[in-house]
């Protein structure tokens, strides 16, 4: 028993807050850690390519089959980016974060070491779902994590990051592949991975967002879940089955992800009125600015994802440039992006989005009419410079676009916000490859022409001129979306915790 005398035991001092122990330089280190994450997302996502023909090889696949690799890829991450909202309130930052960087890490191991087709397209389709789940998880913290005018500034330096992912990525790829096989290029994500769930651990706080605790609350929209899957399988599939010989199977697809659509925004409607979690909440579309980000979001992925697909084949097919040609002229465009998206940055706290998004899709409109000027004796300056132009717009909408169309959102929406423009983002880019296909294929057989055959001509360049200026016309109308971009001063985000 206690002596009366004695002095009670003092109670124990509460667990220092994340931003205390680290100090003024803790939204720094939390923006670092999960950058590494998502450059190792995004380079997974890309650097596959280059090693699909010598998979092909080694599995015996079709074109076809083989294409799975990127596209099962493609799907898993763009529905499951809908989930990260409903994953932080239930497991809260460090938990989700630390669970999908083991699922990547998982998924490259994975395909490394598989024996079986079946199993490399599994490996992919769980790295798809890892890099969906946390892709919209920086523009959170972002908006939560840093003061309004510090916002801009964190964007460009995350932007910076991540745009290398891409750039390096296929380049150090290729030397894997012709050093150590195709399945080297799995093992490319295990070191990223590593490093990201030891930054995690030590920066990364344990709370959902808004700093209260994570705990059960609403149960996963699986119903909406499903439906999401449904209509972008439609819709992509839709796509590709328009190149083929049975374009009414393609319009049938199309038709049901229309259908798929409409019973998707039913849905989240109706569970909201019943007081659910919707995978998508309605109510973000009630803010103009966001609603019309998302109709920028979703133009300028297609535009983007489009043009990516489109100019290496361009250069090669209509040009005829080499494969190195074509590396040395697209990265001086990288780098020319790079430095254009931390610059880009610091003047995204001071000038208006709209303006900064608007230029950026101007230049991007620009830099696709430029190439109706290149013939097939044109100087490659003329064509790098033309790409620079288009890389140079891409700086100014990446840091400033989901800073202008999130800001107005009330606190509570954004990790709905970051989730639902994300999603639209890369579902517009995921179509956006298959629309550059179809209308490429349509215009060469309107010419008289096929790729099939070797020899470039007149008619073959008129043909991707029609595409780029379909393109062209694209940025133009996200433009118009884009002039509604008007800012609202965000909440300061003085809170210890990130809220």
């Amino acid at each position: 028993m206690m002596n009366s005398n004695s002095t009670p035991a003092p109670f124990p001092s509460p667990p220092l807050s994340m931003r205390e122990k680290h100090g003024p330089r803790y939204r720094w280190l939390l923006l670092v850690s999960v950058m590494v994450g998502v450059m190792a997302s995004i380079m997974s996502s890309t650097i596959v390519n280059v090693a699909i023909p010598d998979m092909s090889h080694h599995f015996q696949l079709g074109q076809e089959r083989a294409q799975w690799v990127s596209s099962g890829f493609m799907v898993a991450m763009t529905v499951s980016m809908l989930t990260t909202p409903w994953l932080l309130a239930r497991f809260g930052y460090r938990s989700t974060y630390m669970g999908t960087m083991l699922a990547l890490l998982a998924g490259g191991l994975m395909g490394g070491l598989a024996q079986h087709y079946p199993l490399v397209l599994a490996a992919r389709v769980i790295e798809g779902l890892a890099a969906g789940v946390v892709q919209p998880i920086p523009a959170i913290i972002i908006l939560r994590a840093f003061q309004p005018h510090e916002q801009g500034r964190a964007s460009g330096i995350f932007g910076m990051g991540v745009v290398l992912a891409p750039a390096i990525g296929p380049s150090v790829g290729g030397l894997l592949v012709d050093w150590f096989g195709w399945r080297s290029i799995f093992f490319m994500v295990v070191p990223f991975c590593l490093a990201s769930l030891w930054l995690a651990w030590k920066f990364v706080p344990t709370t959902a967002p808004g700093g209260v605790a994570a705990g059960r609350g609403s149960q996963l929209d699986w119903r909406g879940m499903l439906i999401a899957t449904a209509g972008t399988l439609c819709l992509l599939n839709g796509l590709v089955e328009l190149r083929g010989s049975t374009p009414w199977h393609g319009a049938l697809l199309m038709a049901l992800a229309a259908g798929a659509l409409a019973l998707f925004v039913a849905w989240q409607r109706r569970l909201a009125a019943r007081g659910g979690q919707p995978l998508m909440a309605m109510a973000l579309f009630r803010f103009r600015a966001f609603a019309m980000g998302c109709v920028v979001a979703f133009i300028y992925g297609t535009a983007l994802f489009g043009s990516t697909y489109l100019l290496p084949v361009y250069m090669q097919v209509a040009l005829h440039l080499s494969a190195s040609h074509v590396g040395t002229i697209m990265l001086p465009a990288g780098i020319v992006l790079a430095f254009t998206i931390a610059g880009v940055g610091r003047l995204a706290d001071r000038q208006p989005t709209r303006r900064l998004v608007s230029i950026g899709l101007a230049l991007l409109a620009a830099s696709f009419a430029l190439m109706l000027l290149l013939g097939l004796d044109a100087s490659l300056w003329w064509l790098a410079g033309f790409v620079m132009i288009g890389r140079l717009g891409l700086g100014f909408i990446l840091p400033s676009l989901n800073l202008g169309a999130m800001r107005p959102l009330d606190r509570p929406l954004i990790p709905q916000g970051a989730s639902a423009i994300s999603f639209l983002r890369q579902l517009g880019g995921a179509a956006g490859v298959s629309l550059c296909a179809v209308v490429l294929e349509w215009r060469l057989a309107a010419h008289g022409d096929s790729l099939s055959t070797m020899a470039s001509s007149p008619a073959r360049l008129a043909a991707f001129n029609e595409v780029f200026l379909v393109l062209a016309g694209l940025c133009l109308l996200a433009l118009c979306a884009a002039w509604q971009l008007r800012d609202k001063a965000a909440p300061a985000a003085a809170s210890p915790a990130v809220r």
